[in-house]
């Protein structure tokens, strides 16, 4: 070439590659962006494809080696993900060690009253249960209450509403063919209101058919009392007669520590630190000498004998601001006897949200919670049963509080209610209610392990001292042991485990785990993650340019048939014989998507045409 042909060009040409300098290059074609990957990735075997791009049987192995491993490493993130989504939680222990407030503990004597209100009706109660007796068993029990000094019987009807015992209702000997199970049994039958549907409730134990059917009858002359009455008559008699003596950590305890309440079945019942609140009760030590310490009466009046069979103490431990619920979680002490209670306290966190069902303080349940304290499982399952009672059976249980607005059952008012309490009943003991699924468990529980010891108290050698002692306090005079009971409460350790759920997999431990896998398949980093999602943009870039330049190619081609074909001309609806000429311009020297001819890069020349005058 000639040097000042050279000279000429050369200006012209690096005018051109600064006009054309762009800020993004993109590859030709698939396999060159393919080839690029593969020469630059950090991913290991990736090379090894191009590498062996002139022996196809090495070439066709790594391809085949490569999609396994890609296979393998989704497969198990598959498995991942879905344990993941499964919200499994482990179980995580550790041991604390702290002051801790005492629990709270409540006390029955195991005495339920006999109210003066409904006296008539207890008695006509206890003379049919003598008639039922004495057809079962041909055997005469005698029920007659030893009532209190200085009670009065009021008069059978004191305000309250007419009531008639229904005699219909009796115990029955049940065999083979009456709709019992095999063997003998014994119960009482019940019918709807209307009297097409019946059943019998029956036992095998006739002593457990006659507290059942005996309970029966009872609650529903208790419902005839009005709201209060009990607590009232129950502690206006049985105050200050059933505590002889109570320390705590050595000293004294005061009426301001405990508060009482009347349990229908357990009689007058004493709660200590009910709150926990009070610096009082602040446990600093464990051991026998720094619990509490109480000598209780035992003595089992003669108010409801088939009512409650039991002699002794109910007692149960439980946590602050709870309602003791004594039917499944209280035991007895037996009279006669020292108790002593090791306690030790476990705190149970739950995770909740995605990870299961739990509750903060019930404020999310939608279950109206009767009793006033603070959540439990039990509390709400009980609330819920009674909601469930009263919106099917029309009235409520007298075992349970009432929501207002409701009222007990008694078969004078609500003739089928015993059928269906019990058939409510049933269902919820074999969980087919939806209280179980509405009433979830607290997300943080106390949970109080007791072991315990006895030994008999007082000794035969110190038993005539201690009761004239016990007894001078209380201006009473104790002739036997089994008139009283001892009872000790204390921590075994101040230690606590705390045992609290943590997720298998939280976000860190699942991008940790993703990440070993995709090392061990592919032995690369994030970074390579990086350079698969950039090949995945640029291929779907190229992609579009490819579709593009296939959409430029085809409108070029139809206007080259066109001008091949000749000029067209259209009629101007501006005025007539006027005629308007098509021109397309192009740039046949670079093509639609064509190379510069001196810099050879590429550049988008894929023009609309336009109409000129």
């Amino acid at each position: 070439m000639e040097p000042g042909l050279e000279a000429t060009h050369r200006p012209g040409t690096e005018g051109e590659e600064e006009d054309n300098e762009a800020l993004i290059e993109l590859f030709d074609s698939f396999r060159d962006l393919f080839h690029f990957f593969c020469n630059n990735t950090t991913i290991h075997g990736m090379v090894r494809l191009v590498c062996s791009s002139h022996n196809r049987l090495k070439t066709a192995f790594w391809s085949l080696l490569f999609l396994a491993t890609v296979g393998m490493l989704y497969w198990q993130f598959g498995l991942l993900f879905d344990q993941y989504w499964r919200y499994p939680v482990i179980m995580t222990v550790s041991v604390h060690s702290e002051p801790k407030m005492f629990p709270a503990v409540t006390l029955c004597d195991m005495n339920p009253h006999r109210p003066p209100l409904v006296s008539q009706h207890l008695d006509d109660l206890d003379k049919f249960v003598q008639e039922n007796i004495w057809e079962l068993y041909q055997f005469n029990v005698s029920t007659a209450p030893a009532r209190p000094r200085g009670q009065i019987q009021a008069p059978p009807a004191s305000g309250l509403r007419n009531f008639s015992l229904n005699r219909d209702i009796r115990l029955e000997e049940l065999r083979q063919g009456v709709g019992s199970l095999n063997g003998y049994r014994v119960g009482f039958k019940l019918c709807n209101s209307s009297g097409s549907d019946c059943f019998y409730r029956e036992h095998s134990s006739g002593v457990d058919a006659i507290q059942d059917w005996y309970r029966f009858h009872f609650v529903n002359i208790m419902a005839l009392l009005p709201p209060g009455a009990m607590e009232e008559e129950s502690h206006s008699v049985h105050s200050g007669n059933f505590i002889y003596s109570c320390h705590y950590n050595g000293e004294p305890c005061q009426e301001t520590n405990y508060k009482t309440f009347h349990h229908t079945v357990y009689g007058s019942c004493y709660t200590f630190n009910s709150h926990g609140t009070d610096s009082f009760w602040k446990a600093n030590r464990s051991g026998v000498p720094y619990g509490i310490s109480l000598v209780l009466k035992a003595e089992q009046n003669n108010h409801l004998p088939l009512l409650s069979t039991e002699a002794g103490i109910k007692v149960m431990i439980h946590g602050k601001n709870q309602t003791p619920i004594l039917e499944h979680e209280g035991f007895s002490i037996r009279p006669g006897i020292e108790t002593t209670i090791g306690v030790r306290e476990d705190e149970v966190r739950r995770l909740g949200g995605n990870y299961g069902s739990c509750t903060e303080d019930g404020a999310d349940v939608d279950v109206e919670l009767l009793y006033n304290s603070s959540y439990t499982m039990q509390a709400c399952l009980h609330s819920c049963f009674q909601q469930l009672m009263i919106e099917r059976c029309h009235c409520g249980c007298y075992f349970y509080p009432l929501p207002r607005g409701a009222e007990y059952c008694d078969y004078n008012r609500h003739p089928g209610w015993g059928h269906c309490f019990y058939d409510l009943y049933k269902n919820l003991e074999m969980h087919r209610l939806s209280c179980f699924s509405r009433c979830p468990k607290p997300c943080w529980q106390s949970v109080h392990k007791l072991s315990a010891g006895t030994a008999k108290w007082p000794s035969t050698e110190s038993e005539e001292w201690i009761l004239a002692a016990i007894g001078h306090k209380k201006n009473q005079t104790l002739s036997r042991r089994s008139k009283v009971a001892k009872v000790n409460i204390f921590y075994q350790q101040l230690n606590y485990r705390l045992v609290g759920e943590a997720p298998v997999y939280s976000v860190n431990q699942l991008l940790s785990t993703m990440g070993s896998h995709w090392s061990l398949w592919f032995g690369s980093s994030v970074l390579s993650v990086v350079e698969v999602l950039e090949l995945l943009l640029d291929s779907a870039i190229l992609a579009l340019i490819l579709a593009y330049r296939r959409l430029c190619g085809r409108k070029k081609l139809r206007v080259r048939a066109a001008l091949e074909a000749g000029p067209r001309t259209l009629e101007d609806p501006g005025g007539p014989g006027t005629v308007r000429a098509v021109a397309i311009k192009t740039n046949g020297a670079w093509g639609p998507w064509g190379s510069h001819p001196l810099t050879g890069r590429r550049r988008s020349t894929c023009l609309n045409p336009w109409l000129s005058g």
